[in-house]
């Protein structure tokens, strides 16, 4: 019955696809009216009531740099792959739906008159996408919040022991400042405390939120640290957020770590020769200063979160969104031979001996540091393994 319902509907769908057409279900069963028996029947069969047919005429714009998605959409869509910064208005004019990274910037530059419904960006920030425009074009946004969290930590872990090898410390010796306490700060904070470090926080949306009191404004913090480490999204409040008046109390010596958003911190205040810098991210990506590069001891190229779990879980999380949104049977799909992490703790000891054969440091920064070919690096970079 099932195949007797395809033969004699398959000229309805040819017609429809022809026309470059996309229509609810009930509206299909219209087009002719011959076929309104067997596409009825075809409807109770699928139980689709009241979802979209789509055809391969849906179009899907995706940044070729994001791992896993080749082959995915594909039955169900004309994909096209590009880099991020070479996906254009002319591309995205008659697309449904992007898949992108911080490399595209989603506008009215890009989408103005375009027939996008759809946006899911395989990163934990949104910066690069102009919400207010697509809120007022009815442009849904995705976005894969928290995806790579334990990559930034194990990351921002390596960070943290060298400082402690560096300065011949132990963590209860050292006060650590996090500023921005949500996936990844949270994180952070749970194991750094566990490692021995004296932790304060500064978050005041989630202060003025929740009522904690433990709490405290940036200033006050800065003034207590050893260690900075930045965890903030990049918003109008926390854009260059980190100046040299912000860091005017922070003690000779001390450490700013950031792996947040490159215009969170000013290049110029980090650049005050008594502060040390660890960074992964930087004002004006892709064209980074010289100057901060070599002063950094430790400079990566926007690769904390670059974790093989945290790229497959970005991935997913995206996919899952557009296939929700446009009715696909892939809300349960995640990338085949990808192990998911299984949080555990670890301590100190074991921290330091097993950190470098999964993060080291060294390695790490040595391209950069060589070449300023910074998007090479970064398209090319060998995805670390969480193990923790």
């Amino acid at each position: 019955h099932y195949r007797h319902c395809i033969s004699k509907i398959v000229a309805a769908v040819i017609i429809t696809a022809r026309r470059k057409a996309k229509v609810e279900a009930e509206e299909f069963i219209n087009i002719h009216t011959h076929t309104i028996y067997y596409a009825t029947n075809l409807l109770k069969l699928l139980q689709i009531h009241h979802t979209y047919i789509i055809f391969v005429t849906m179009k899907v714009i995706i940044d070729s740099a994001i791992p896993f998605i080749h082959g995915v959409l594909e039955p169900f869509a004309e994909v096209i792959y590009a880099q991020g910064d070479a996906i254009s208005r002319q591309m995205v004019a008659d697309a449904d739906a992007l898949i992108i990274r911080t490399r595209t910037r989603c506008n009215s530059d890009l989408l103005d008159g375009s027939q996008v419904k759809f946006i899911a960006t395989a990163t934990i920030g949104f910066d690069h996408i102009d919400t207010e425009f697509c809120n007022a074009r009815g442009i849904t946004v995705a976005r894969a919040a928290g995806c790579n969290a334990r990559g930034v930590l194990q990351w921002v872990a390596a960070v943290l022991v060298d400082i402690c090898r560096r300065e011949g410390c132990n963590p209860s010796d050292r006060t650590l400042g996090i500023v921005g306490v949500g996936n990844v700060g949270s994180l952070v904070k749970e194991y750094a405390e566990s490692w021995g470090f004296k932790v304060l926080c500064c978050d005041p949306p989630r202060q003025q939120r929740e009522g904690l009191s433990d709490f405290m404004s940036l200033q006050e913090l800065i003034s207590q640290v050893d260690i900075l480490t930045l965890h903030t999204p990049l918003d109008s409040t926390t854009r260059g957020m980190i100046s040299s008046t912000t860091l005017s109390p922070l003690r000779h010596g001390a450490t700013v770590i950031n792996a947040s958003r490159g215009e969170v911190a000013q290049t110029e205040a980090l650049l005050r020769s008594d502060i040390n810098c660890a960074i992964d991210v930087w004002e004006h990506e892709p064209n980074i200063d010289a100057r901060l590069l070599n002063k950094a001891f430790v400079s990566t190229p926007h690769i904390a979160g670059y974790s093989l779990q945290g790229k497959a879980n970005a991935t997913a999380m995206v996919v899952v969104a557009l296939a929700r949104y446009f009715h696909l049977p892939l809300t349960d799909w995640y990338p085949e031979g990808i192990t998911k992490t299984i949080p555990k703790d670890i301590d100190w000891q074991t921290l330091n001996n097993t950190i470098d054969n999964y993060c080291n440091l060294t390695a790490e920064s040595a391209p950069l540091k060589s070449s300023l070919d910074f998007e090479t690096i970064r398209n090319n970079y060998n995805y670390r393994t969480e193990y923790f």
